[in-house]
């Protein structure tokens, strides 16, 4: 069925809710998009909850959906990464039934004044050269803004995977585990200086101080990993011990990741991130796993090059869209 050729819905006959509970899960599947497959096990580990899962719908038609997730079961929704219109609605029918769905299920979902989770989608590498894909992602980001959301970055997904070769160590740097989280925190902290990382430059921008969006990070993403502390790395120079970065391979819900890597601003400009990527990557590699997830800012170049260099590829984006102030609203 075209756009032009689909029937229209008046505002009357839209009904826009949350799920029943799981057994509507089926209904919420009506419409796709690569993180379908997780949706059952975060319903069953308390991730998601059926409060957070809104439809709209036009009789037993479904025209949209959205989703918000939490990284434990009892947490506030941490972020919104599920929001899907139907691809036959025309432009004007989407941008409608899009901002009635974000607006009616932020308004139930969000505490009033308080900051929306951020907006995250993940993309087709090509996604801009694919005028179908473009057109309908542009539809969804378009919603977004009219709502009071604004970009914040765009990033590469990548991968490792078995077989792909692991650069040798050069010996260049010594590597020791972390032993605690101010070990790790008076790293992290100068590194926040001059990052390229756009979540960062955001963090820093809100007036937080460099010690602050370190432990920020470190408190909402790296405290939660349950995978072995051991495999967190401190890199320092064989002569001395002086300190040269940092890397936290990890395994969140879903992968094992290089959740995080950083070079202190003395030590920058000579290579060692490839050499500290490289240990993080031969730790899991060690461990077996079936692949290793990374992601990094589509302007963080030294970063993407570096995982080039040491075999991840690109096999998704991802674009991340944030409101500024509590309760931001375009409509």
């Amino acid at each position: 069925m075209t756009s032009s050729s689909a029937p229209s819905t008046t505002d009357t006959d839209l009904v826009v809710r949350p799920l029943a509970g799981p057994g509507e899960l089926d209904l919420f599947l009506g419409l796709t998009y690569s993180l379908d497959h997780e949706l059952a096990d975060d319903l069953a580990t308390g991730r998601r909850v059926p409060a957070w899962m809104w439809v709209a719908l036009d009789g037993d038609r479904l025209l949209g959906r959205l989703a918000w997730w939490t990284n434990a079961a009892g947490a506030a929704p941490l972020a919104l990464d599920f929001f899907d219109l139907a691809p036959e609605l025309s432009a004007e029918r989407r941008a409608e039934v899009g901002l009635r769905l974000l607006e009616t299920a932020t308004a139930a979902v969000v505490p009033a004044g308080a900051k929306r989770p951020e907006f995250g989608r993940f993309l087709p590498a090509d996604w801009r050269d694919v005028p179908e894909t473009r057109a309908s992602l542009e539809s969804l980001f378009a919603v977004l803004e009219k709502s009071g959301a604004r970009p914040l970055v765009e990033r590469l997904r990548l991968e490792w995977r078995p077989g792909t070769p692991v650069p040798e160590p050069t010996g260049r740097l010594e590597f020791r585990p972390v032993r605690d989280r101010e070990d790790l925190l008076a790293l992290m902290t100068p590194v926040m200086e001059g990052t390229l990382d756009g979540h960062g430059q955001a963090d820093l921008a809100s007036g937080l101080s460099l010690r602050e969006a370190a432990e920020l990070h470190y408190d909402e993403e790296l405290a939660h990993f349950s995978s072995p502390r051991e495999w967190w790395r401190i890199a320092q120079l064989p002569e001395s011990g002086e300190p040269v970065g940092f890397v936290v391979p990890a395994r969140n819900n879903y992968h094992p990741i290089i959740a995080y890597l950083g070079v202190l601003p003395a030590h920058r400009g000579h290579g060692y991130i490839d050499d500290i990527l490289a240990e993080g990557t031969r730790i899991l590699a060690a461990a077996d796993v079936p692949r290793i997830r990374a992601a990094t800012d589509l302007g963080n170049v030294p970063m993407a090059a570096s995982f080039a260099r040491t075999g991840y590829v690109t096999f998704e984006r991802a674009i991340n869209y944030v409101w500024d102030a509590p309760g931001a609203s375009g409509s």
